[in-house]
């Protein structure tokens, strides 16, 4: 027997393909399809994975907008941040979150309420963080990220 052939491969960054993909967010519910892009951004649906690499898809979500949470959590869940002054406990909900990204001062594809859900999803590290800049969100159908053509995948066949 050839015990060669069992070596263990591990991905360089010059094995790498990163790919752009695009998912349509109509009547998701939220948790859920964060949590299979955040398994996308860090490239866990690739054979050759490597935990300490970044070699995730690109991802492109459309119609954020019209994502849904189930029962009343986008009225009653609570976030809270501190400013780091006392009394400075600040909380807010996803419904503001939702209603903030339709703001100009927010820079276009970086939604609020999803960078918050696949930000606790990923890595707290500096590998997390190039990961999550991966992730672009749209609240509409339209996205300027045309001419790299990416492919559109349906998220509800992933696992």
């Amino acid at each position: 027997m050839d015990t060669l052939s069992y070596k263990t491969l591990s991905a360089t960054p010059e094995t790498i393909k990163k790919e752009w993909v695009v998912i349509d967010a109509t009547g998701q519910v939220l948790g859920r399809l964060c949590s299979k892009v955040a398994k996308i951004l860090r490239g866990k649906y690739k054979p050759d994975f490597t935990p300490n690499l970044d070699m995730g898809d690109n991802v492109i979500i459309i119609n954020a907008d019209k994502a849904i949470m189930t029962h009343d959590k986008m009225d009653k869940r609570e976030y809270l941040r501190y400013t780091g002054y006392p009394g400075g406990q600040r909380a807010y909900n996803p419904a503001s979150l939702m209603a903030k990204s339709y703001k100009k001062t927010i820079k276009a594809g970086r939604h609020p309420l999803y960078i918050k859900i696949v930000k606790g999803m990923l890595p707290k590290t500096k590998l997390g963080a190039a990961q999550l800049r991966n992730l672009y969100v749209y609240n509409t159908p339209e996205h300027p990220h045309a001419s790299v053509n990416p492919t559109v995948i349906d998220i509800n066949k992933l696992k």
